[in-house]
């Protein structure tokens, strides 16, 4: 194959995992919203597993498209879920379950993705290998997203803390260069990376044991 043409393909792979993965992630913090309270993921049309709710197209689709395709791997981001915290039940607290909503998702998401590639590994390889390659994406988005840092579901955990207003306002203005930052500069990337493959092998042999 045309390695021009293998990048492409995988380029549209990693877009359809991604949105396969943003959709119950989000779906997750709207629910949760719902329960605690807020109707405004209701009113918004984020209550559902529809992917065209929750994908934006440069976030879920353009940037992780090219970055991919150029790069081999790939950044990304759902369309967030807005809340309302005066209609949360348990205020700050409630955004914050809210928050982790989305990470618990993720894990609970790769673990069904875990037993599928299990069960499918002899009949459809090329299958369980996708599905498994989905599975450690989740974890490591779950993990991502566990950061403190503004828009991150992690930074909520600031807010519940009743960290200051001021300097949490200033960490959102520059979040996306702090992470660019983390990223390049030190290898915590690579540690997010081999945590998420440790999770996964422990899926794994969770789904084996059982």
């Amino acid at each position: 194959m045309n390695p021009t043409t293998a990048n492409f393909e995988m380029a549209l792979i990693n877009v359809a995992i991604l949105w396969m993965l943003t959709t119950p992630h989000e779906f997750a913090h709207a629910w949760v919203a719902t329960k605690l309270g807020d109707d405004t993921p209701t009113l918004e049309g984020r209550v559902t597993l529809n992917p065209l709710s929750h994908i934006d197209w440069i976030g879920t689709t353009l940037l992780p498209f090219i970055s991919s395709l150029l790069t081999g791997g790939f950044i990304g981001w759902g369309k967030p879920v807005n809340t309302n915290i005066g209609k949360l039940k348990y205020g700050l607290n409630g955004l914050l379950i809210v928050a982790l909503a989305g990470p618990i998702m993720n894990i609970l998401f790769a673990m069904v993705l875990v037993v599928i590639a299990a069960s499918t590994v002899r009949i459809f390889p090329a299958f369980a290998e996708l599905a498994a390659m989905a599975a450690r994406l989740s974890v490591y988005l779950a993990v991502f997203n566990l950061l403190p840092v503004p828009p991150l579901d992690g930074s909520k955990m600031l807010i519940a803390l009743r960290f200051p207003r001021v300097i949490y306002l200033e960490l959102a203005r520059f979040g996306f260069v702090l992470l660019i930052l983390l990223f390049s500069l030190t290898r915590f990337g690579v540690w997010i990376s081999a945590f998420s493959d440790s999770v996964l092998s422990l899926m794994f042999r969770l789904v084996h044991f059982l």
